[in-house]
């Protein structure tokens, strides 16, 4: 079931809303149990087979984090045991595979392949309950029921691709008992969540046959002209922003509906001054984790600058290989890494004698083209594939296309090229000059909290009004496939 489907919209999401505030009155259990039902359904939904899977992995990391918080012997020991169980689990669907290519690549091996379906949105209940495991053992998590567990692990809104929470930050809300009706609460999710199906539907969606047509040319080995090879990386970039935020806007205005406010996972990352600012930007919560679950643990600056920067670049490489089982992502995690560790020395020699200072502007245009470059290499099927791209960035070739090149490259003949160009032009005008869609209406960072009024209402009936008019299916998201 997807957010940006017609039978979620209509359907599933005013049926667990208004069930859940009809509950309100009664027990919280009651509340909670609702909620948990409806996220396994909303699970299930997809393959019911890995429900089950879910479900035992809730209940034993519920045990593993009961017996860290209260116990007193073989605590360490435990938590590697719940670690390794979350890790396994997550390494056999996601890597299994992997593993087994590169293994038949060495002489004499031939295992053959499991063909292993990667159970939805494994990354991101793996990774919520390892911190549950690691802030148990460390003394951070209070007694918690294994109901409001379980509704931490499967809250819908955030299920699927994040934003990864936390534990503290979720459960004492899901106590809480809301307001059944409050018209700036409906009005600030319902605004929140429109923006985001249009960032998905509207731009996202319709800016992917053009990344997906060079992508697949590139991957093919065919040549590619200069006009392709500055296209596809560009509609890519718009494309996995919009797609991805879109999303997360999406979770936190279903969550509002329920009075459930889930942490901001974007803030205008493509006007990042640094890469070291884009990721405090770009999948906030994601950064959050790997800085507090990994980086730290590993050492993070504590123990002299060559230490901080291979913990830097562990964490970028394991951050890279979470998002998929492939050298691409491997290499794209190195690259961010390497760009990491050139921004933190750059810092370091401009502090001590004091050199200029990049102005704003061209500080940004480098880091965004830096960042678009490293999405070939997370975008391409294979290493070969993104080379190919970047060859022809580097090497520029034929900068005349026929006809028929023009209509394949810009949506494969589905519409004209000026249409693509407008989007990707809007695109850029929104990214880099709009207010983000959660902070301007939540309030965040000094800016002024929403107020309903009439010239919102019609921004929003005209948002409809084209997402309805347009809409021709329904499409998975990228992140999806993490």
């Amino acid at each position: 079931m997807l957010f940006n489907s017609y039978q979620f919209i209509l359907g599933f999401v005013p049926i667990t809303v208004i069930v859940y505030f009809l509950l309100n009155r009664a027990d919280a259990r009651w509340r909670l149990s609702w909620l948990l039902l409806a996220s396994l359904v909303f699970y299930g939904w997809w393959n019911p087979v890995y429900v089950p899977l879910l479900v035992a992995s809730i209940l034993i990391n519920y045990v593993i984090g009961s017996y860290l918080a209260q116990a007193k012997s073989y605590r360490r020991q435990v938590l590697i045991a719940g670690i390794g169980f979350n890790l396994t689990l997550i390494g056999f669907f996601k890597y299994a595979g992997f593993a087994v290519a590169n293994l038949n690549l060495l002489p004499g091996v031939e295992i053959a392949d499991p063909h292993l379906v990667l159970p939805l949105a494994i990354s991101f209940f793996t990774f919520q309950q390892i911190a549950f495991l690691v802030d148990s053992y460390r003394g951070m998590v209070p007694k918690v029921s294994l109901l409001n567990y379980s509704v931490f692990v499967t809250f819908f809104p955030q299920l699927i691709a994040g934003p990864i929470v936390h534990h503290a930050e979720m459960m004492p809300q899901f106590a809480t008992r809301k307001k059944a009706f409050d018209a700036t609460r409906l009005a600030t999710a319902l605004s929140i969540f429109t923006i985001g199906l249009f960032k998905k539907t509207i731009i996202a969606d319709n800016l992917a046959p053009t990344a997906n047509v060079v992508f697949a040319k590139a991957d093919a080995g065919a040549a590619l002209s200069t006009p392709e090879a500055i296209f596809g990386p560009l509609s890519y970039t718009f494309q996995l922003y919009f797609d991805f935020s879109g999303y997360s806007d999406m979770a936190i205005g279903l969550g509002l509906l329920i009075g459930i406010s889930l942490p901001i996972n974007f803030m205008s990352p493509y006007q990042a001054e640094s890469i070291t600012d884009f990721w405090r930007r770009w999948h906030m919560t994601l950064s959050r984790f790997l800085k507090d679950y990994l980086y730290i643990p590993l050492g993070g600056n504590r123990k002299g600058k060559t230490r901080r920067y291979l913990n830097l670049m562990i964490t970028m490489l394991l951050g890279g290989l979470w998002h998929g089982a492939g050298w691409t992502y491997v290499i794209w995690g190195g690259l961010h890494g390497a760009l990491l560790l050139g921004h933190h020395l750059w810092q370091s020699i401009n502090a001590r004698f004091a050199w200029f200072r990049i102005p704003r502007v061209v500080a940004v245009a480098i880091t965004f083209i830096s960042v678009m470059i490293c999405w070939i290499f997370f975008r391409a099927e294979t290493v070969d594939g993104a080379m190919n791209i970047i060859s022809s960035l580097i090497n520029p070739g034929d900068l005349y296309m026929t006809k028929n090149e023009v209509k394949n490259l810009f949506a494969a003949g589905s519409y004209k090229a000026g249409y693509v160009i407008a989007l990707l032009i809007i695109s850029f005008l929104i990214v880099f000059f709009a207010p983000n869609a959660a902070n301007y209406h939540m309030g965040i960072k000094g800016k002024a909290g929403f107020v309903p009024n009439l010239v919102h209402l019609v921004f929003i009936l005209a948002l409809w009004i084209i997402i309805i008019l347009t809409v021709g299916g329904d499409s998975e998201f990228l992140y999806f496939q993490f």
